[in-house]
């Protein structure tokens, strides 16, 4: 992963907070020119540092969607494995490795309560998965 200076991190938090802002936006507000934030971005994107770009919908746009987090506790070395089976498993929006009593913190979106237990009894399911918790996201009150 490259190196990343003042400016990178500025861009960074520039296109966390409004992705979609024009270049020439970008490069007012950073006080440099549009070629530059084209270039960083490009290199940015190329070693890996932007990983893609989506879209936050509002809360309760989407009343259909069920969100949950899911706690995972792998068995000894597999962490490794687990995730590269659950990697693009549908309904799996991110997986994070962290400390404390759990191996990863899996976030996860579905249609319905019938997806939601397909979904929870694949990563159940998942050899060198030994225990997880789910919660239930209701009301988000930050972000």
């Amino acid at each position: 992963m490259a190196d990343l200076d003042d400016l990178d991190r500025r861009l960074l938090a520039a296109l966390r907070a409004d992705a979609r802002e024009p270049v020439a936006s970008l490069a007012r507000r950073l006080g440099v020119t549009r070629a530059t934030v084209n270039a960083r971005m490009d290199r940015m994107v190329a070693s890996g540092v932007i990983a893609g770009f989506s879209v936050r919908v509002r809360e309760g746009q989407e009343p259909d969607t069920l969100r949950a987090i899911a706690f995972v506790e792998v068995r000894g070395r597999d962490t490794d494995d687990v995730i590269r089976t659950l990697r693009g498993v549908p309904g799996i929006q991110s997986m994070h490795t962290t400390n404390g009593g759990w191996d990863l913190v899996v976030e996860l979106r579905t249609d319905s309560l019938a997806s939601f237990d397909r979904l929870l009894a694949t990563i159940r399911r998942t050899e060198g998965v030994v225990n997880s918790e789910t919660s239930i996201l209701l009301t988000s009150v930050l972000g």
